[in-house]
């Protein structure tokens, strides 16, 4: 259950992370929609990098599903995990890798840093990549997908209980 949780809240940790102050690569035309879907998801990375989720109902729909490990979850689950991921890893930065967005979608390659105090992830540095994927209407995030490579959860993940099985199994037997 520890390690569900642990991956869920990982995955949750990176939820709609999207971008930073970098001019953003667009698909589309400068049209006034795409930016709008971009200015939601980066106040959506400002309040995890802040812990402020006093903008989160404007970039957010109140009907949000966030699609994770443990199941659909809602805007107030977000809001949460922007205040436990704050409060455990003040120093956190988002880099954008590279972001498209059009009129209904924003993806965005990520770099998740900074240094986990031990209570979401194991204690010490976090460096991860992520992929978000995030659905648009009317310039708030209704749906939001992430892909990470199952190598990077590995990283974070603690290391394997010994198998005494295992151990008794390659002990010498006795005569």
């Amino acid at each position: 259950m520890k390690k569900i949780l642990f991956a869920a809240s990982a995955g949750l940790y990176c939820l709609v992370i999207s971008c930073n102050d970098k001019p953003p690569v667009v698909e589309s035309n400068n049209n006034s929609k795409t930016y709008k879907n971009l200015e939601a998801s980066r106040a959506v990375t400002k309040a995890f990098e802040s812990g402020d989720v006093s903008g989160i109902d404007s970039a957010v729909a109140a009907n949000f599903v966030d699609h994770t490990e443990r199941g659909d979850m809602g805007r107030d689950s977000l809001k949460a995990m922007i205040k436990v991921a704050y409060a455990t890893n003040k120093d956190m930065k988002m880099e954008v890798i590279k972001e498209l967005a059009d009129d209904d979608y924003v993806f965005t390659w990520m770099r998740l840093t900074g240094t986990s105090d031990g209570t979401m992830m194991p204690a010490g540095p976090v460096n991860m990549t992520a992929i978000q994927a995030v659905k648009f209407a009317d310039g708030k995030a209704i749906e939001h997908w992430e892909f990470m490579e199952r190598r990077e959860m590995m990283k974070m993940m603690p290391p394997p209980a010994p198998d005494n099985k295992a151990k008794k199994d390659a002990a010498p037997k006795k005569k």
